[in-house]
């Protein structure tokens, strides 16, 4: 731990941010699956679990948890299936 104040505080936020990224990315990750799932089964909310997924993916672009690229082809991917 360290001992100035500042320091002390950054160790914090990273710790709160470091959480909030991972909690977007898994919401992220769940939603893709679950569009993935409805798009192989047929089912009738494939159309909107899609969209989520896409909403999902642009947020998380948005935010630099992942590259603008990747967002790009899992985006991509999730369309041609």
């Amino acid at each position: 731990m360290p001992n100035i104040k500042s320091s002390k505080k950054r160790v914090l936020t990273n710790e709160k941010a470091r959480v909030q990224n991972i909690a977007q990315k898994n919401e992220m990750r769940t939603a893709i699956k679950k569009a993935q799932v409805a798009k192989a089964e047929d089912t009738d909310n494939r159309e909107e679990l899609t969209s989520a997924a896409v909403k999902h993916i642009d947020k998380a672009v948005k935010k630099n948890l992942i590259h603008k690229n990747k967002g790009s082809r899992m985006k991509s991917q999730l369309m041609a299936k």
